[in-house]
């Protein structure tokens, strides 16, 4: 399935791709008029963190099979044209992004390939087809990193690398926006990489990537393709990374561990490609979709 956050006719509502449509059935709607749940999640994150992933799945299937018969199934769906897609879940802690985990990006930047975490803060989240400032009041050198975002789906700490997929909900897409002169004189990440940070368009379960160590990432800015690589090239793969975080902090549902990028970053380029006002960028990872972000 594929899960998303939207505002649409002045409303925040959270619910699935419509198959075969450019749409998506509004699940509240769907739990108001086909469910005896009355407490039901008011948002994807309520969901993620109050049911067992295939329970909620199964749950969802059975509304959107139940509005798909209904005599006016297309008053439960929002069409893409009318809708803003937001960042698909605000995770619960800071989102989590791992940094220098592709060589030939910790190459390209000349970094040591080692274990480098940092967060950002939720309140840079912004979702599909969002327009973010350049930001040069405070930085010259804005970049984009096109990464697969691991979304968490039940808590865990000290999780044995075999059993760290048990706790992976689904995928996402994410770009981490960086000011790369901002993160060389304050010698840490945090500021520069929360001015901004793009997500989505969609959580897409597990089930529907088997294999999320065998996708494409690729990355445009306007027309022009600057990262190709697969996340087959991580250092750290993604059961690695959830059992390193698990042992210094308790994971929780919904959260989002950025998993790194490959070579291909402004920063790295020569001359420098670094983003500027009036680009577009687009993050592409196979069996999810395409993140969009205009620069304003």
């Amino acid at each position: 399935m594929k899960f998303l956050t939207f505002e649409y006719k002045e409303k925040n509502y959270y619910g699935v791709k419509v198959k075969r449509e450019d749409s998506a059935w509004i699940l509240p709607l769907l739990f108001e008029d086909f469910s005896d749940v009355k407490d039901y999640p008011r948002t994807l994150l309520e969901g993620i963190t109050e049911y067992h992933t295939l329970d909620f799945q199964e749950l969802v299937r059975k509304l959107v099979e139940s509005a798909e018969v209904s005599e006016n199934a297309d008053q439960y769906k929002a069409p893409f044209d009318e809708i803003n897609i937001l960042a698909p879940v605000k995770p619960p802690n800071n989102t989590i992004s791992f940094g220098r985990n592709f060589k030939e990006h910790a190459q390209e930047l000349n970094n040591e390939v080692e274990l480098y975490v940092f967060t950002k803060a939720n309140s840079s989240l912004v979702g599909d087809e969002a327009t973010i400032s350049s930001f040069s009041d405070i930085t010259s050198e804005l970049d984009y990193e096109g990464e697969l975002g691991v979304v968490i789906g039940k808590s865990g700490r000290n999780i044995d690398r075999s059993m760290a997929y048990d706790y992976v909900y689904g995928y996402t897409i994410v770009n981490d926006i960086s000011a790369r002169d901002l993160q060389k004189s304050h010698k840490q990440a945090f500021l520069s990489k929360s001015l901004a940070t793009p997500m989505g368009p969609y959580i897409v379960t597990k089930d529907e990537i088997p294999n999320a160590m065998d996708a494409q990432i690729v990355t445009k800015v306007n027309d022009e393709i600057r990262q190709d690589g697969s996340t087959a090239l991580m250092v750290r793969k993604i059961d690695d990374l959830i059992s390193e975080l698990s042992k210094y902090v308790t994971l929780e549902p919904g959260d989002v561990i950025a998993t790194g990028t490959p070579a291909g970053v402004g920063a790295g380029m020569d001359p420098k490609g670094f983003v500027k006002s009036g680009d577009t960028v687009r993050v592409s990872i196979d069996g999810i979709g395409t993140l969009t972000t205009h620069i304003e």
